[in-house]
């Protein structure tokens, strides 16, 4: 089996799914774009050894429930569900930041079928040879333009 290679860009993104406010989850995600589980797993891992907070998944009515709540009965809420207070704080935080990642590009780094990102280099490759024809078509053109402008004027003079 072909191992695949994926970008930095792509990684970034996949993690960013999994991420509140989406916290979408591996299984989602690997059926969604072709990455396998493990793949996505293991990027998910690596970022959590480096003390990014991405959750297992974990829904964002978190953040809602808690909305209301003061801080005594956040701490209460927080011991009862097995939750530090600065999850909920990252995950109200990513709520609120939620619609920027849509503005600044949103698909960018999204990962592409394999099958379509081949057919997308072969069509890049046809479309690439077809304008280098075209460039020297119309060099030939002109070229056999000034050719008969050279002669045509020495036949008349």
């Amino acid at each position: 089996m072909k191992q695949m290679r994926y970008t930095v860009e792509q990684k970034r993104w996949a993690v960013e799914q999994m991420k509140p406010p989406l916290n979408r989850t591996v299984k989602e995600l690997a059926k969604e774009t072709g990455i396998t589980e493990v793949s996505l797993r293991t990027w998910r891992d690596a970022c959590r050894a480096t003390g990014e907070f991405v959750p297992s998944g974990q829904s964002s009515q978190k953040v809602l429930e808690t909305a209301p709540l003061s801080e005594a009965e956040l701490a209460q809420y927080c011991r009862a569900k097995a939750l530090l207070p600065e999850q909920i704080q990252q995950w109200r935080q990513a709520c609120e930041e939620a619609n920027e990642g849509v503005t600044k590009g949103g698909e960018l780094g999204r990962v592409v079928n394999p099958h379509a990102r081949d057919k997308i280099r072969d069509l890049e490759r046809e479309l690439r040879r077809k304008n280098e024809a075209l460039a020297e078509a119309a060099a030939l053109l002109i070229l056999r333009k000034k050719a008969d402008a050279i002669w045509s004027k020495g036949e008349d003079a």
